[in-house]
């Protein structure tokens, strides 16, 4: 069942959404050689808490999985989505997806990006600028009457005809009083199809885009995936709320 928000509740998933996109930008700020992710982990949960939040991924658990261990999900290089941050030392030329959510007055925000390790190579800035502007054709085609569908096929058109792969397995999602809720939104699929689109929907939409093949693996630690031919992959997201008929994206600072 897709949640219709009310006014009041939009404004309280934008006010998380604010935090999200202030620790975005703090820790991409800090993200360089010779930084561990774990010391991104440390810096992006003193933020949360100092604004009286709670990190919406720490302890979160989905499906039997194991509960999640940290605050953000670092994922480098081949890794997608869901990497655990640690004592892994980041190095020049390497892309680090970054991806947080906030729980405040018991509604979430979500958002990532990806960045720059340093100085990388020009086909891992392009695959990086080809994943963010799809994630605002996605943006772009949520208006109202329009359909889920609609998102997916302005993202994977967008992707594939820059010779790149949008991954299948996981896929946007609504967000509000749970941090996944319905719909489902994948970054693939057909125009004119899914759900329609209505004002008061709170979507996060998120392209996970592989330089290779779309196939994804999951590593040991029962969290972390990654590009199965172990090609660079990344990662953009934003929280919208459709106001109006229009989206506005709520995950700026």
């Amino acid at each position: 069942m897709i949640l219709i928000k009310s006014k009041k509740e939009i404004d309280y998933i934008r006010e998380s959404c604010q935090i999200v996109a202030e620790v975005l930008q703090l820790v991409k700020n800090r993200v360089k050689p010779g930084i561990t992710t774990g010391e991104l982990d440390e810096i992006a949960e003193d933020y949360i808490r100092s604004n009286d939040a709670v990190p919406a991924f720490k302890g979160y658990s989905q499906g039997g999985s194991p509960a999640f261990p940290a605050t953000l999900c670092t994922s480098v290089d081949e890794e997608v989505v869901h990497g655990i941050p640690g004592d892994r030392v980041l190095r020049n030329g390497e892309i680090i997806s970054i991806d947080v959510g906030v729980i405040k007055n018991r509604y979430y925000g979500d958002a990532a990006l990806t960045v720059a390790v340093g100085e990388i190579s020009e086909e891992k800035k392009r695959l990086m600028k080809v994943t963010e502007e799809s994630l605002y054709k996605g943006i772009e085609a949520a208006v109202e009457n329009n359909r889920i569908g609609d998102i997916s096929a302005a993202v994977q058109s967008y992707v594939e005809a820059h010779g790149y792969s949008v991954v299948r397995e996981l896929t946007g999602h609504g967000v509000g009083r749970f941090l996944h809720e319905d719909p489902q939104i994948p970054n693939f699929g057909k125009p004119g199809t899914g759900a329609k689109i209505k004002n008061g929907m709170t979507l996060a939409i998120e392209p996970m885009v592989n330089e290779g093949k779309y196939y994804v693996s999951v590593k040991q630690d029962g969290w972390t995936v990654f590009a199965t031919d172990r090609r660079p992959s990344a990662h953009f997201e934003h929280t919208i709320a459709i106001i109006k008929g229009k989206p506005e994206i709520l995950t700026v600072c």
